[in-house]
């Protein structure tokens, strides 16, 4: 399964049934899970670990030195998890040690061509980030966030669970989850009803999620006045207060 012109380091761990294409180059001290696909023309360098049935298609780039002046050739790592599909051209960094030293990829992820997540990210599960999303340093992307093409997320900041940016966004401030944004600079523009009918949330969900959007961002209060009331308003409805949390827990203050 492996082609004779890809070079595999004899350090790397290779699980049963994995493929490598031709003209690929594994270094040592990488681990790739039972049956995943690496395409032609893969790089995948030291202190990479990935999980098992995922499919990196040709060109990328995973695991490589961190884009960050600072970095002095220190052993931080990259962890993909399983069941991911990373298309072409993308480029996935190592974290740092100023971060976390590890750069972090969950599950069953979709990661369309020349996506780029920089060093020390911390990506969930069921995510999509279409052509060209970029991530900077230190950004952390919730569960089934769908990052459109374009989408660009200053270092540091957080993107909420289940919410969706539009084409060519760009945020220097937390999304919060359900949420949908967009522009330059990114501004909400309500709760994601269409993403969260699709994966089965309630009405009576989706309804409340609706009122503490508005009473956050239509309400005319200051923010900390909002939070007080969504601690009342749906207490018992554990999206609100994820919503609310989020929002309460920003250091870089969420768009508005």
């Amino acid at each position: 399964m492996i082609d004779p012109s890809a070079v595999v380091h004899p350090d790397a761990r290779i699980g049963e049934g994995v493929s490598i294409g031709p003209f690929s180059v594994i270094a040592p001290a990488v681990e790739i899970g039972e049956g995943t696909e690496i395409g032609p023309h893969v790089v995948i360098k030291e202190n990479t670990r990935i999980g098992a049935h995922n499919r990196i298609f040709q060109f990328c780039s995973i695991g490589e030195a961190p884009q960050h002046t600072g970095y002095r050739g220190e052993p931080t790592r990259l962890e993909i998890g399983d069941r991911n599909v990373i298309r072409e051209y993308c480029t996935l960094n190592r974290g740092t040690p100023d971060g976390k030293g590890v750069t972090r990829i969950g599950n069953d992820n979709f990661i369309m061509a020349y996506v780029h997540i920089a060093h020390d990210c911390v990506v969930g599960d069921h995510t999509v980030f279409a052509n060209c999303a970029s991530l900077a340093g230190h950004v952390l992307v919730e569960d089934y966030a769908i990052l459109g093409g374009f989408t660009t997320v200053h270092q540091f900041c957080r993107v909420g669970a289940h919410c969706i940016t539009g084409i060519s966004t760009a945020t220097v401030k937390d999304v919060p989850p359900y949420v949908m944004a967009a522009g330059n600079m990114a501004r909400p523009h309500g709760i994601n009803v269409k993403g969260l009918n699709r994966r089965g949330f309630s009405v009576e969900t989706i309804h409340a999620l609706k009122r503490a959007y508005k009473t956050v961002y239509r309400s005319g209060i200051l923010l900390s006045d909002a939070l007080a009331q969504l601690a009342e308003q749906d207490a018992e409805v554990p999206e609100v207060t994820h919503f609310a949390e989020f929002i309460r827990q920003s250091r870089r203050g969420v768009i508005r």
